[in-house]
């Protein structure tokens, strides 16, 4: 059975390839199949964004495709960077740069202030039709100060209090126990093997 990651982020393939260990499924990438231009993400909610990309990829391959939208959204940016969290300041602005900005941002608003959550939406698609959808999301705080370099992305400011560390500071396998990514393809992988959805061809 083959489903298709619709991705080219080599970091979430590699955090999501293990949630599917002794799964008789074949997971393929962008990379396995002929070049597909990539959507454009014009929608205002990570919701309509995954299903945006996942029907996009499904009509273009021919495969059953899943496709995931995150994001890091801070209650006191009023959801910022939220669903621009990939293209916060601009498409080709450094994390160091986006986190000098959100620092700045925040640096009048109250300690209290700074609550936020890792947010991801996914949805599954064949052909023209969304087959599978789930929202999850790990809560926490923006940290003091960027730390770590196991992740990417926003997680070495992204404090998750019940570990005491940024998602950045987190082991691949802590990581994978709590995040917003991995709780929604296990999400997925329970609904394909309880048989509540059939949405995997040969």
């Amino acid at each position: 059975m083959r489903l298709l990651l619709a991705t080219t982020n080599l970091n979430k393939v590699r955090e999501i390839r293990p949630l599917f260990a002794g799964a008789d499924v074949e997971l393929m990438t962008l990379a396995d199949v002929a070049p597909v231009p990539e959507p454009a993400e014009t929608a205002s909610s990570f919701w309509e964004t995954a299903r945006q990309k996942a029907l996009a990829y499904a009509r273009a391959t021919g495969l059953v495709a899943v496709a995931e939208d995150s994001g890091l959204v801070i209650d006191s940016l009023q959801g910022e960077p939220g669903v621009r969290s990939a293209r916060f300041l601009g498409k080709d602005v450094s994390y160091a740069a986006r986190f000098e900005a959100i620092y700045a941002l925040l640096s009048e608003a109250p300690r209290a202030a700074h609550s936020a959550r890792f947010v991801t939406a996914l949805a599954v698609a064949d052909d023209d039709t969304v087959v599978f959808e789930t929202e999850t999301r790990i809560e926490g705080v923006v940290a003091p100060s960027p730390s770590g370099t196991l992740g990417f992305g926003y997680d070495p400011i992204f404090l998750y209090p019940p570990f005491g560390k940024t998602t950045g500071e987190m082991t691949l396998d802590e990581k994978t126990a709590v995040s917003h990514r991995a709780r929604a393809f296990r999400d997925l992988r329970r609904a394909l093997f309880a048989n509540r959805v059939a949405i995997l061809r040969s």
